[in-house]
């Protein structure tokens, strides 16, 4: 099952199941939210499923329409945005630790000498080594990341917009899991979503000291949710769309088999902090990228559209991509 958030004709945010053929949005009732769906499956101890399938009554909408008219949501939200948190875990696939390890090595090799292995290489080869544990033991740490909170989320069909300080506004095609925490610091998983994680690569290529900075920008996932566990493999389709023509296109692969870290591995090292454990939070965590435009030498301009597909989420998560028209001004803090 897929579940979609979308505004109806008076604004009003609904939950909708996308038909099979995919021409219609099947609506639910009784709930304006999957986040209110995910409350009362865990407080009932029944499946998210069974609580959506008994929700639905017959009401549908055109899905063409409402991506048209720019109605989509993300697939789940929070009553208060800053009760949503927003992390990742990188170099968790091939492409993207090489493309890492490259970035710093060019960075720190002195005189234009090669320098040795990277600490992004050395915390793959840590993830390929121990980031699959047995049932029941505890693999290697994972990489980390800080992405902000549920301000930062655009809906699907939504513009990402660079801030004055950006030196680059680049894609990040990925997975990413959403969660519920219960009443009782339970952790839930609700599902897995398409995302644009979108990052700051030139700024990160300065320094990989300045990953954390690169990472503080705009992202989105959607249009659809699946629910359930994922099989072991995804693959999809990311491009640059340019004036209506495609600039740079990949396919990506992602899902446990393509992955230095099990699903299970990075949850725990992510849930493990109780902080992250509050009752009627939400999270977001990304997976990591295996396949980056901007390893492909393109330079993503305004204008631009982000395009990720995979037939395992339905539609595609589009985004435009525009640059803030605000100055890049010294901000003043004034003292009490």
């Amino acid at each position: 099952m897929r579940l979609v958030q979308f505004l109806d004709d008076d604004g009003r945010p609904r939950v909708g199941v996308p038909s099979a053929a995919g021409d219609v949005l099947q609506v639910l009732s009784g709930v304006a939210g999957v986040y209110d769906l995910a409350l009362v499956a865990a407080r009932s101890g029944r499946s998210l499923h069974d609580c959506a399938i008994e929700r639905l009554r017959g009401e549908v909408v055109s899905y063409d329409r409402v991506v048209a008219d720019r109605r989509l949501l993300p697939p789940l939200t929070h009553p208060e945005p800053s009760r949503m948190l927003l992390s990742g875990t990188g170099l968790n696939h091939l492409g993207s630790a090489l493309a890492r390890n490259a970035m710093h090595a060019q960075a720190q090799a002195p005189d234009g000498q090669p320098a040795g292995k990277t600490d992004s290489l050395i915390l793959f080869e840590w993830g390929l080594a121990g980031g699959k544990p047995a049932p029941g033991a505890i693999g290697s740490q994972p990489e980390w990341f800080y992405k902000g909170d549920g301000s930062w989320v655009v809906p699907p069909e939504q513009p990402l917009v660079m801030p004055p300080w950006a030196m680059d506004g680049g894609e990040e095609a990925e997975l990413a899991g959403l969660y519920l925490i219960g009443d009782h610091g339970e952790v839930l998983r609700i599902g897995f979503a398409l995302a644009n994680e979108f990052s700051d690569h030139v700024m990160e290529r300065q320094n990989y000291l300045y990953l954390a900075h690169s990472k503080l920008r705009m992202c989105s996932f959607g249009p659809e949710l699946r629910v359930g566990d994922l099989p072991d493999s995804v693959t999809g389709t990311v491009c640059v769309r340019r004036d209506g023509e495609v600039v740079w296109s990949q396919t990506f692969a992602t899902g446990e088999a393509n992955m230095s870290h099990s699903i299970a591995n990075i949850e725990h090292h992510h849930f493990k902090y109780p902080q992250f454990r509050r009752p009627g939070d939400v999270h977001v965590h990304f997976f990591g990228a295996s396949a980056l435009s901007c390893s492909a030498g393109v330079v993503a301009q305004p204008g631009d559209v982000f395009e990720i597909a995979s037939p395992l989420f339905g539609r595609p998560l589009r985004n435009p991509l525009v640059r803030s028209s605000a100055a890049d001004a010294l901000l003043h803090v004034r003292p009490l």
